[in-house]
């Protein structure tokens, strides 16, 4: 009885606690531009001075420089990523103009150190330009620690003689750091510097110091964009895609589970139920995480639902196998699900390793595709394997299931040992 009120216990609750939360989880998901429409450019980058190189944290700081830029455009969650050693690749929805995104976008980086000019008229501004971020060494902005504990970013310059007559006539007034028009910080200066080097403090705030190392970096190697290739994706044509994609996938699952619960009976309806868990926690990583939905992605989604099925199939026809040699129910579950669980292990696995080297060398929807497949094949193994037979084994141990008919197998199949 206690193994009744388990079985029944999981079900339904599993079944309230999917039927309460799946109306809120479907409208978190994020939906690429492919489904939501909206405007994607591919830019190569490339050094804006002569003799320079397109380094990784460059790239990164760049792409970092434009998701702010889309931000500030006031874009739907822009998605910016970097692809080889020298791409970005820009996807914004909601776009209504799209000039003004590219115009925007391609303007490199502008680092400048600002003073006062000391006119009335202007007193209270930074309008004097003393360096910009050309006159920075590259990647010399570096997080550094004092004795206290207290982060700093140290600095160096190309010219030592420029910066020490900056600081010589602006000792003990501000020195402001400027990205593009926005104030990142100004900071004081405390002495004059003849060694091209400085220290910058940030009153001991970590992040706002990685911040100002990362964008003085980013000024002082700014990178030139090349637009290569770009596309609009209309929103009428994502919803179009997102309908058809969700029916279609609703009438299949349909199939699916009739098929099941029609070949196997208690274990197709068990089947049934833990394929439903497993696209719901599949909703779930994908909200928890932030990941974006896509085409790809639900062609990936779709895959990996067959390969659940195919789990189940494998292993209740290896029990119908050894249910129709004559051994006893218990007898042919527990020999089905051991010969069954290295076959269906080796082949999740398998693909697992394809597609985490899809994921390592593949760039744009190869990646979304191949992360997608490596979670629906994990959440299969915990849900389409383990949680699929601890539910049959309640059942079985209860003496619920004591009939061949009740897995689908008839008795005049059944053969004498």
């Amino acid at each position: 009885m206690k193994r009744i009120i388990a079985f029944i216990t999981v079900v339904v609750v599993s079944f309230g606690i999917m039927a309460w939360t799946t109306p809120d989880l479907l409208k978190d998901v994020r939906l690429g531009l492919d489904l939501k429409g909206g405007f994607e450019i591919l830019y190569e980058a490339s050094p804006l001075e002569g003799g320079g190189q397109v380094t990784k944290e460059s790239l990164i700081q760049t792409a970092k420089s434009l998701e702010d830029r889309a931000n500030k455009l006031g874009t739907s969650e822009p998605e910016v990523t970097t692809e080889g050693t020298n791409r970005i690749r820009l996807k914004v929805a909601g776009v209504t103009d799209e000039e003004t995104v590219r115009k925007t976008m391609k303007e490199p980086a502008s680092l400048t150190f600002r003073s006062k000019d000391g006119t009335e008229k202007n007193a209270d501004e930074y309008n004097k330009i003393e360096m910009i971020g050309t006159d920075f060494a590259a990647n010399g902005a570096k997080l550094e620690f004092t004795q206290m504990n207290e982060p700093v970013v140290s600095i160096k310059v190309k010219s030592k003689e420029k910066f020490a007559e900056v600081t010589k006539r602006l000792l003990g007034q501000p020195l402001a750091i400027y990205m593009n028009e926005e104030l990142v910080s100004d900071p004081v200066v405390q002495a004059v510097l003849t060694e091209g080097s400085a220290q910058i403090s940030v009153g001991g705030d970590l992040d706002k110091a990685k911040e100002l190392r990362d964008k003085i970096n980013l000024g002082a190697l700014p990178l030139n964009l090349t637009e290569k290739y770009s596309q609009s994706v209309g929103a009428t044509l994502g919803k179009q895609s997102l309908d058809r994609t969700i029916e279609a996938g609703l009438i299949g699952s349909l199939f699916i589970l009739l098929f099941m619960i029609g070949m196997y009976r208690i274990p197709g309806l068990i089947a049934s139920f833990t394929l439903i868990v497993h696209t719901w926690l599949l909703i779930l990583v994908f909200v928890w995480a932030d990941f974006t939905l896509t085409l790809p992605g639900i062609a990936a989604f779709i895959l990996g639902i067959g390969m659940a099925v195919d789990a189940n199939i494998i292993t209740n026809e290896r029990i119908h196998e050894e249910m129709r040699t004559g051994k006893s129910i218990m007898s042919a579950v527990k020999a089905g699900d051991k010969h069954s669980l290295r076959t269906v292990l080796d082949s999740q696995i398998t693909t697992i390793i394809v597609a985490a080297v899809m994921y390592a060398y593949g760039t744009g929807a190869v990646k979304g595709f191949a992360l997608v497949l490596i979670v629906e094949i994990v959440l299969s193994i915990a849900t389409n394997i383990y949680l699929s037979r601890f539910l049959l084994n309640l059942l079985l141990k209860a003496g619920k299931l004591l009939k061949p008919k009740y897995f689908g197998v008839k008795e005049r199949d059944i053969r004498e040992l």
